[in-house]
């Protein structure tokens, strides 16, 4: 038995005995289950699986301490009422704004960031990995690290466009929808169904296999398709509020329907409208880099993290896992925007209290 082997076993039965005696019922439960877990994975898996456990409890500490100083500073640096809130915030959702942080500022800062340029060829095809090509290059001798860099502005950038346009067209027509009622309800409300009946996906590859691939065209298609979806939110959260005494009061006043959407309506819907926000734009990335990824989405040269999957999925069949790298920065976005949409949803649902 390696020297490894002792050392991580008394290491964890150590941590767990020290927590069992200070009495932290929730760190005992997590280290003996991991021993126990352990013990079964080391008779299994031998030392190999042993390291791939300690490398991914390192992998969670690093994250975990990330996060908690990551929530920290923006205590600091934060207005003293957006402070609080933040404080109270999980490591969960404080690592998903450190990552969305993260992708701002490879994406607003990508031409000093990258090395080299988005469509440069700089190498053969498929080169390794060196000192001037930390991932690597493509299948056009291309670096993979500066078009990660470059993709995280396209990708994330035109997904965020395709987001706020939906989201102004679904919330604009269900807060009038609701204000207005009747036939106007009605029809904006049969138009919605009839979108939404219609799957996402083979709706998109038709109208852009008819239009075309430009980037305005998808911009335009994606937010029709989910439009639907923030239409019929705002409808029913607003349909709460239009029956409330004082928008009776402000209609008896004379005020017209923007204001009453502007100024009484829109004010006391706002954290659920957030908080779909952030799952609209989940939703639009990962269509668009679906689109992408069949070659109806971003068009090369530029770079973009679907198309880059596609280009260089045959590495795969050799062993390198450099397609991964795309997709891995595609989900990791995806659930740090959803670890920071729970934490809103939950702020506002009133569970807090």
């Amino acid at each position: 038995m390696s020297y490894f082997v002792v050392g991580y076993y008394a290491l964890l039965i150590g941590l767990s005995c020290l927590a069992a005696y200070y009495k932290q019922r929730t760190p005992f439960m997590l280290l003996f289950s991991l021993t126990l877990a352990s013990f079964i994975m080391g008779i299994i898996g031998g030392v190999s699986a042993l390291w791939t456990v300690t490398l991914a409890a390192g992998a969670l500490a690093l994250a975990a301490g990330t996060s908690y100083a990551f929530r920290e500073f923006l205590v600091i640096i934060l207005p003293r009422e957006t402070a609080k809130e933040i404080k109270t915030a999980p490591l969960t959702a404080s690592f998903g704004m450190f990552v969305i942080f993260t992708y701002a500022i490879a994406g607003i800062f990508a031409p000093i960031i990258a090395p080299h340029g988005e469509s440069q060829v700089i190498a053969s095809a498929f080169a390794p990995p060196d000192e001037t090509m930390l991932l690597g290059a493509d299948q056009l001798g291309r670096d993979m690290f500066s078009r990660i860099i470059f993709g995280a502005r396209n990708s994330v950038g035109l997904a965020l466009i395709a987001t706020l346009l939906a989201f102004f067209m679904g919330a604009i027509g269900g807060l009038f929808a609701a204000t207005k009622g009747g036939w106007f309800d009605q029809l904006l409300g049969r138009i919605a169904d009839v979108i939404m009946s219609v799957p996402s996906l083979i709706f998109a590859l038709l109208i852009l296999s008819i239009f075309g691939t430009n980037l305005a065209v998808i911009v335009v298609v994606v937010a029709v398709i989910y439009s639907p979806r923030v239409f019929r939110l705002s409808r029913a959260v607003a349909g709460n509020v239009v029956v409330m005494d004082y928008i009776e009061a402000a209609k008896l006043r004379g005020e017209g329907t923007w204001y009453l959407i502007r100024r009484e309506i829109l004010p006391n819907s706002t954290a659920p409208l957030i908080a779909e926000f952030g799952l609209e734009f989940c939703f639009v990335f990962l269509l668009i880099a679906g689109l992408s990824f069949l070659g109806l989405g971003i068009q090369p040269p530029t770079a973009d993290w679907g198309s880059m999957v596609r280009e260089n999925a045959t590495l795969i069949s050799f062993g390198d896992m450099t397609p991964l790298i795309p997709a891995a920065a595609i989900a990791l976005l995806t659930v740090s925007v959803n670890f920071v949409v729970d934490w809103m949803l939950y702020r506002s649902s009133g569970l807090k209290e």
